[in-house]
């Protein structure tokens, strides 16, 4: 779940303790290109306060219509929008797709439910919520249950389900407080990764380099095991010191971190893997590191390099092929 995601569930659920009527759309099915992906969502209050997006601003006004008769009657809807309708059309659905969106209100078992799922987003800890299209309260299968293992639309007992999977929030962490970093961090909070900056050296690890960054000046050893390090967390060493990057990997080829990146040339990372092997690293794990960090785009200079970097951040966790890879297979 994006950062921006977390947030405006986590207002949902401050509105309902303030005693506003509530209502959460959410995009459950998607066809074709569509604006916002599977599980995007936008909040709505009585008032007709918004918070979100589940079609980039092309159908919001509809959903937000929508939203105030459920919260007036607590009967969730399905509304579905695509270039064929003549609604899409005229608020801007014209991208080619389909996207079906579930409207309901937030009533006392919903928003149990969704305080629960807010303190396990928050806590880093995955999970599934289930909510049955013919009406009835959402709930949180466990591991056991069989509507833990789906995504999206199903079909379980008899009854139509949507299964949102919620995980935590992107992270990446980077190893060094260095001038490319000060062009990464802003650059991944604007995409919904929250950026933590590990670096012993306070010179570089200062505040008025980093506005609004989260700067832990422990060295990696210390520091990473009480940050974590799990499947929703990229991390990249930036420093050319082996002191500070070293230990940095070697936790990270430990873990369940997605992307592990290096900087530095090939030269470099040949030295650098005979390092970690010397200390104790296996070679299919070593395997995992990136470098040279990045997309190779040809970026020159520590803005374009934090562009490559991001670029193939969004890549890794997308798990989407190139489009001349893409042609290749098709």
């Amino acid at each position: 779940m994006a950062s921006d995601d977390a947030e405006i569930l986590l207002e949902a659920e401050r509105w309902r303790r303030e005693g506003r009527g509530v209502a959460i759309a959410t995009v459950i099915e998607t066809f074709g290109s569509a604006p916002r992906p599977v599980g995007s969502h936008l909040v709505v209050d009585d008032t007709g306060s918004f918070r979100g997006s589940v079609s980039a601003g092309c159908v919001e006004g509809d959903v937000i219509s929508a939203a105030l008769d459920v919260i007036a009657d607590g009967t969730l809807r399905i509304l579905e929008f695509g270039v064929a309708d003549e609604t899409a059309w005229r608020v801007g659905l014209s991208c080619g797709g389909r996207i079906a969106v579930l409207v309901q209100a937030v009533g006392a078992a919903a928003a149990d439910v969704l305080a629960i799922s807010n303190r396990w987003t928050a806590a880093r800890r995955p999970h599934a919520i289930a909510i049955p299209l013919d009406g009835g309260d959402p709930n949180l299968p466990g591991m056991s249950d069989p509507l833990y293992a789906v995504r999206g639309v199903t079909l379980h007992d008899g009854r139509r389900w949507f299964v949102e999977w919620r995980e935590p929030a992107p992270r990446l962490i980077v190893i060094g407080a260095v001038h490319i970093a000060q062009f990464l961090a802003p650059m991944a909070r604007l995409t919904g990764i929250e950026p933590v900056i590990v670096d012993p050296r306070d010179a570089y690890a200062a505040p008025d380099r980093f506005p609004g960054v989260h700067l832990d000046l422990r060295w990696p050893d210390e520091a990473l095991p009480e940050i974590g390090l799990d499947a929703s967390t990229a991390l990249v060493v930036l420093t050319h010191d082996p002191k500070i990057d070293d230990s940095a990997l070697l936790l990270a080829l430990a873990s369940d971190c997605y992307y592990v990146g290096a900087l530095g040339s090939r030269r470099t990372h040949a030295r650098r893997i005979e390092r970690l092997f010397a200390k104790g690293a296996k070679r299919d794990a070593l395997a995992r590191i990136r470098a040279p960090v990045g997309l190779d785009i040809g970026a020159l200079g520590p803005a374009e390099i934090a562009v490559s970097v991001l670029g193939e951040l969004i890549f890794e966790r997308k798990r989407k092929p190139l489009r001349n890879e893409a042609q290749m297979t098709a």
